[in-house]
């Protein structure tokens, strides 16, 4: 896998976007984090881009598939797509809040692949979150 900056500036070059210190600094506020919502993410970045910057670079992040977007009920988070890491899943403590990463299973990855498959459905990606209590929270 290609060095993360070069791999964000590669993407963003590819679909007409600026590679800007504002893009780079909302990139590493993600980068080997779990997911996070907008609002620890503009916290993390608060100081060096402005609120208003954030909310458009991460749209243009969504919508050219740098991150992608956990839906949490009625709520989202935010992380990095998995062309910048490894496959996984997520545990979510409906308590607390808490979202945690899962590795990936490779044996869980074929049976959903087969599952598609047996729909004659062609799986272009998924997510996985398994929704209960943290062990704070039990």
């Amino acid at each position: 896998m290609p060095e993360p900056l070069e791999q964000l500036r590669v993407t963003l070059k590819q679909r007409g976007q600026s590679f800007t210190k504002a893009r780079q600094i909302i990139f590493a506020a993600l980068q080997d984090k779990e997911p996070q919502t907008m609002h620890e993410i503009i916290l993390a970045c608060r100081g060096k881009v402005d609120r208003a910057s954030v909310y458009r670079s991460i749209a243009v992040f969504e919508q050219i598939g740098i991150i992608q977007r956990l839906q949490i009920g009625w709520k989202y988070k935010l992380e990095l797509s998995d062309s910048f890491h490894n496959h996984h899943h997520h545990l979510t403590c409906n308590n607390c809040g808490k979202t945690t990463r899962l590795p990936e299973d490779e044996q869980l990855e074929r049976r959903l692949d087969g599952l598609a498959r047996s729909q004659n459905f062609v799986m272009q990606g998924h997510q996985l979150e398994i929704q209960g209590r943290c062990q704070d929270c039990s």
